[in-house]
């Protein structure tokens, strides 16, 4: 088969994933893990980018699809320079993402 052609089922499998994922992540986050677990390594093996709304949405250390008021902690702050904070329920990890 072409690149382009696995790449472009890789990109569709991934969306799929990450979708489902969504949807059954306040239900079972075990479920949801896994989803996002199989999406990186689809991702990983096909040498795709996951889009940034999504990459943003998963936790770098524990790989939950982090979902505001679920199981992530929104805020923005403005000491040094302005960024937005979301911190991971499960794991504690934090991550920081400016913003003007």
């Amino acid at each position: 088969m072409k690149r382009s052609l696995i790449k472009d089922i890789a990109r569709q499998r991934i969306a799929r994933l990450l979708r489902f994922a969504d949807e059954v992540v306040s239900i079972n986050p075990e479920i949801a893990r896994d989803c996002v677990e199989e999406a990186l390594a689809i991702a990983k093996r096909c040498r795709v980018r996951i889009p940034r709304f999504w990459r943003r949405r998963i936790c770098k250390k524990c790989h939950t699809l982090l979902k505001p008021g679920v199981n992530c902690r929104v805020r923005l702050r403005k000491k040094r320079s302005p960024h937005l904070t979301v911190t991971c329920l499960n794991c504690g990890y934090i991550a920081r993402y400016p913003y003007k």
